[in-house]
């Protein structure tokens, strides 16, 4: 039986899972993912927007759910703010998904 701490910690790690995965579930999301995957630079929400065909405020609007769940990381660079893909963050979570299924 798990402690009450560690149990704690196990709901808070599923309801990240839930969050990664419920973010993950979105067609645009997911397009804005693979563009930075495959991007050699940092991507201004500009260019993201052009290149998807989608309108700045609604890629702002995708960027802001990745970012708060920190696949994405966005630093501003004067009026710009550039997106790169947190490789790291994203290996985290398919390492807990993983684990999760490796329990059962």
């Amino acid at each position: 039986m798990l402690s009450r701490t560690r149990r704690r910690r196990h709901i808070h790690s599923l309801i990240e899972l839930q969050d990664y995965f419920r973010t993950l579930s979105d067609a645009a999301r997911l397009d804005i993912l693979e563009l930075l995957a495959i991007s050699s630079q940092d991507l201004t929400i500009s260019d993201m927007a052009r290149r998807l065909n989608m309108s700045q405020p609604l890629c702002s609007w995708h960027l802001r759910r990745l970012v708060k769940l920190g696949i994405v990381r966005m630093r501003r660079v004067g009026r710009e703010a550039r997106c790169s893909l947190n490789r790291a963050r994203l290996q985290e979570f398919e390492q807990r998904f993983s684990n999760l299924l490796a329990l059962h």
